[in-house]
């Protein structure tokens, strides 16, 4: 990348990008306990639980420990993006309070990262159907009547993604290279698994497989040492079990620990075999038999 003619090397590029991009689910809900909520409240003004505020105020002496390595770490700022239903915004404020003012260098609200439209007020002995007719159907492409589906949900987020890029790219976070960055994302279960399934290139099949959030649990996308995000540089193998992921999914996650950035497409072979079962090695041998035939 060239600035002012002068060349920005790789080194220079990894300095102005996040050291970690954590996304949260929110504390349990009014909506979590009572589905009935849902037939009387707009889901996007459904309350936290006096347990879901405990669990925000939790979260964020977590996410502090993590974020200053236990305090080893001095120099740090977040940025957080923030769904605008109410659970999501009162779980920032839980979260939030784990942080001295001056470590906070901004907050965005971000309708592209709210909660799945399941349609308008909800009863529940409708949503129970219709929540079991989507296991049948498939959770990613299956679209609530009156909603969204998953993929819808992904289109926006991808967009989101794209936003989220040009922000760090064109520094509008004010980022300073000395301090490290860690954007945190507060949002929702299925919204958060698309995070992750767009950005690590997961299949449709890979993300059936994935278990939801638990309220106000977080995953930690830290950047390792040539550059990538891996999910395995803070989390273990058995909490990605844990989550879904399968072997490949998690040595995909490992490779990515200690990968040169951009290197995946090029070194990550159980991608293609996702789509081909027998995928000849040597191009050239084929060519050959075309050419002969």
């Amino acid at each position: 990348m060239m600035k002012q003619g002068v060349t920005t090397t790789t080194t220079d590029q990894t300095k102005l990008l996040p050291k970690r991009i954590i996304l949260v689910r929110h504390g349990e809900s009014e909506g979590n306990i009572d589905g009935s909520a849902y037939s009387t409240t707009p889901d996007y003004k459904i309350p936290l639980t006096p347990q879901g505020i405990a669990q925000a105020n939790q979260a964020g002496t977590q996410i502090r420990t993590v974020i200053s390595s236990s305090g080893a770490t001095p120099n740090w700022k977040v940025f957080f993006y923030v769904s605008p239903y109410e659970r999501s915004r009162s779980s920032l404020m839980g979260i939030v309070r784990s942080f001295p003012k001056n470590t906070v260098i901004g907050v965005r609200e971000e309708c592209r990262i709210r909660e799945q439209d399941f349609g308008n007020f909800q009863v529940a002995e409708r949503m129970k159907i219709v929540k079991e007719t989507r296991e049948r159907f498939g959770r990613f492409f299956y679209r609530f009547p009156e909603g969204e589906s998953a993929a819808d949900v992904y289109d926006r987020v991808s967009s989101f993604l794209e936003s989220l890029w040009r922000d760090i790219d064109m520094n509008r976070l004010n980022h300073d290279p000395a301090d490290d960055l860690n954007l945190i994302i507060v949002s929702h279960g299925l919204a958060s698994r698309v995070f992750l399934m767009k950005w690590f290139k997961w299949t449709v099949e890979q993300f059936e497989r994935l278990n939801n959030f638990n309220n106000c649990e977080f995953r930690v996308l830290q950047l390792g040492d040539g550059g990538e995000y891996s999910l395995a540089v803070y989390h273990s193998e058995e909490e990605m079990q844990e989550w879904g992921l399968s072997p490949e999914m998690i040595a995909d996650q490992k490779w990515r620990a200690r990968a040169t950035r951009g290197d995946w497409n090029e070194k990550c072979p159980w991608y293609l075999n996702v789509f081909f079962d027998d995928l000849g090695i040597d191009s050239d041998d084929g060519e050959n038999q075309h050419n002969n035939s």
